[in-house]
C-alpha cells in the first residue's frame, strides 16, 4: 500500500472512531481493537460485566458506517432456525417462503453466547466461518463486511454452557473490557442523562469493504511473521523454545488460525496509526488478545493459579522481539 493511501484510509478511520467516542466515553483499547477485527475480517469475543457499553459500541459503529445492526439475545430455549432463519409455509397460495434471520447483518451482537445449547452456538460459528447459511437446500450469503461480537458475563455462570476450545479458537481475538474510571463514569452519567447525541454517518459498508482490501496490502516483514511462529509454536512445544518447565502447565496450545490471526491483526492496526508496514509493536501489542482463549492450562497450572495471560507474558520475555525493519521506513520516507 501507498504511504499516501495509507495516511488517506487513517483519516478516515479516525473520523469513524471520532464519531463513536462522541457516544462511548473511554475504552479505548476496546474501541481499538473492534476496528482491527473489523479491517483484519475477524471477530471478537468479549468479556466484562454488564453495563460497560458493549452493544453501544457495535450499535453506533454501524450507524456511523450506515451498516445493519441486529443484536441476538442468547437464551437456553433458543434454537438455530431463530438466527440463521427457516422456511415458513404460506396457507393461502401454498408455497414455502424463506425467512432470513437476523444474522443477516454487517455488524451483528451475540449477547451471552454462552447461554445457548450448543447446536445454536454451533450455528453461529458455522456463520462465521463460512460467511453463509444454508436454509433447505438453498445457500444465502451474509453482508459483506460481515463482524460478529460475542460477550460472555465473567460473574454468573449458572445456566450457562461454555464455549469448546475447538468453537473459541474461530475468533480472532478475546478482549477483556473493564470498569472505567471515576472521571470515565462521571462523564458517562453526564451524557446518558443530557441530550442525545446524534452521530454522524462518515463512511459506507462499501468503503469499509474497501479498506480491508487495503488492509491485506500492508506490508509484513518476515523476521515478523517469524516471530509470530515462534509465539505460537512456544504455546505447542515449549520445550523446544528453551521453555522445558512450561511443558506440566500447557494442555493445548494455540492452533495456526493465532498466527494468521497475528499477522493480520498487526497489519490492521498498523493501518489505523497510519502506517503502509507493521512494525513490532503493532503485533506486541496484540499478543495478550490473539492467545488468551487459545491456551489451555493443565489441572496443574490452574492448581497453581496461574492464567493464560500470565503463561503469554512469559513466552513474550523468553521471546526476543525482532529489530524494526528499516527498509519500509526508507520507502515510506
Amino acid at each position: 500500500m501507498e504511504p499516501n493511501k495509507a495516511a488517506d484510509t487513517a483519516h478516515l478511520m479516525e473520523q469513524i472512531l471520532y464519531e463513536v467516542k462522541r457516544v462511548v466515553v473511554g475504552q479505548d483499547r476496546f474501541l481499538e481493537r473492534v476496528m482491527v477485527a473489523l479491517l483484519a475480517q475477524g471477530h471478537l469475543l468479549v468479556e466484562g460485566v454488564p453495563g460497560l457499553a458493549k452493544t453501544l459500541t457495535v450499535k453506533t459503529l454501524s450507524n456511523v458506517v450506515q451498516g445493519r445492526f441486529k443484536r441476538i439475545q442468547f437464551t437456553p430455549d433458543l434454537v438455530p432456525a431463530d438466527l440463521i432463519g427457516t422456511r415458513i409455509y404460506n396457507q393461502k397460495t401454498g408455497d414455502f417462503s424463506t425467512s432470513l434471520g437476523p444474522v443477516f447483518a454487517n455488524l451483528l451482537l451475540a449477547d451471552e453466547i454462552n447461554r445457548a445449547p450448543a447446536k445454536v452456538q454451533s450455528a453461529l460459528l458455522e456463520v462465521m466461518q463460512e460467511r453463509q447459511v444454508t436454509i433447505a437446500g438453498d445457500t444465502h450469503k451474509v453482508p459483506d463486511p460481515f463482524l460478529v461480537m460475542a460477550t460472555q458475563n465473567p460473574i454468573e455462570t449458572e445456566g450457562t454452557y461454555p464455549l469448546p476450545e475447538a468453537q473459541v479458537d474461530r475468533f480472532m481475538m478475546k478482549v477483556m473490557v473493564d470498569y472505567p474510571s471515576d472521571e470515565e463514569e462521571y462523564v458517562i452519567v453526564e451524557r446518558v442523562t443530557g441530550p442525545a447525541v446524534q452521530v454522524n454517518a462518515v463512511a459506507t459498508t462499501e468503503q469499509l469493504s474497501q479498506l480491508q482490501a487495503l488492509c491485506r496490502q500492508v506490508y509484513v516483514d518476515p523476521s515478523l511473521v517469524q516471530y509470530a511462529v515462534k509465539l505460537v509454536s512456544a504455546t505447542r512445544q515449549p520445550e523446544q523454545h528453551g521453555l522445558k518447565d512450561m511443558n506440566r502447565l500447557i494442555t493445548y496450545g494455540a492452533s495456526p488460525r493465532a498466527t494468521i490471526g497475528l499477522v493480520e491483526g498487526a497489519r490492521a492496526l498498523a493501518m489505523l496509526r497510519g502506517r503502509s508496514y507493521a512494525l513490532p509493536e503493532d503485533m506486541v501489542d496484540l499478543v495478550p488478545d490473539v492467545l488468551r482463549h487459545r491456551v489451555v492450562l493443565s489441572y496443574e497450572g490452574l492448581s497453581e493459579g496461574l492464567s493464560s495471560e500470565a503463561l503469554i507474558g512469559r513466552i513474550m520475555k523468553h521471546l526476543p522481539v525482532p529489530a524494526r525493519p528499516l527498509e519500509p521506513e526508507r520507502r515510506a520516507a
